[in-house]
């Protein structure tokens, strides 16, 4: 049993703001990715959590970046070792990436070679310098909890980015049975970075002002702060960890038809975004 005291003296919470978060919020509609990122650092985020840039724009991100004093992470998609490979070289050259958040594309591969895989990928993480979070996921290799929480334990340690809301509606959990908490909590050992996002075991994404919300955000952020108490366990002083709000437009965002031949979103993303970010720091401080 792991005896070392918790505590974040020394480590901080860094919050992203999800760059796929910010598309279709009628606000920004005609927001260009400088005003963007400018609304996303007068929010008070540390980050954005995005995708590497493509040659043609690296050099404005990288001056906004540094204006605005934000930290970049990317998501991957690799379905083989020679696809993140790739992808970090692809990262290293662009630079000053904190962390990838990795989707591994080979949700019908099982058993041992997933472990290669993962194996894998741990390894050309360590040899690029820039840590490989694998994301808990429908539709990747980490889309069944079972078989995901069989794999932690027999890799031993496998960094995870922990969104819980893609197991709460594969399991239709509108309510959590024990057998359920027990493999959750498996996974949150291993947790290096959070997705935040609310489902109700029927929709991926709910709206706080929804009752079903109300009554699963406990289960999330009782989550989430065991996954930060298991992080500061595994930390070194002076490391960050990373909470992502990723709050996705439709079809994830739930929608009303208008009457007008148009649909409208039924929850205000951009200000449940600042809510996730505040409700973070809120669990962050409760800490040791």
């Amino acid at each position: 049993m792991n005896t070392k005291p918790i505590t974040r003296i020394d480590r901080k919470l860094s919050v992203h703001m999800s760059w796929w978060g910010m598309e279709q919020v009628p606000d920004f509609a005609l927001d260009k990715a400088a005003d963007k990122i400018k609304r996303i650092a007068g929010a008070g985020f540390e980050g954005i959590n995005g995708f590497i840039p493509k040659p043609e724009h690296e050099a404005q991100w990288k001056e906004l970046l540094a204006q605005h004093q934000l930290e970049l992470s990317v998501n991957a998609y690799p379905a083989s070792v020679a696809d993140m490979e790739a992808f970090l070289e692809n990262a290293v050259r662009f630079g000053g990436i904190p962390f990838i958040n990795a989707q591994v594309m080979t949700p019908f591969v099982t058993g041992i070679d997933v472990e290669s895989l993962l194996g894998a990928i741990k390894e050309l993480s360590r040899q690029a310098g820039i840590p490989v979070y694998v994301e808990t996921h429908r539709g990747t290799i980490t889309q069944d909890l079972i078989r995901t929480a069989r794999y932690v334990r027999n890799l031993g340690q496998l960094d995870l980015t922990i969104d819980f809301s893609h197991y709460v509606l594969a399991g239709e959990m509108r309510s959590i049975h024990p057998e359920a908490e027990e493999l959750l909590q498996q996974l949150l050992v291993h947790t290096s970075s959070i997705h935040a996002r609310v489902s109700n075991g029927e929709q991926i994404q709910i709206g706080w002002e929804h009752e079903e919300a109300k009554a699963m955000l406990p289960h999330f952020e009782r989550w989430w702060r065991k996954g930060m108490e298991q992080w500061l366990l595994r930390s070194q002083p002076g490391d960050s960890f990373p909470f992502v709000c990723e709050l996705g437009p439709p079809p994830y965002a739930m929608t009303r038809h208008t009457g007008e031949g148009t649909t409208a979103e039924l929850s205000d993303r951009w200000r449940e975004s600042l809510l996730y970010a505040e409700r973070a720091r809120r669990l962050w401080d409760c800490l040791a």
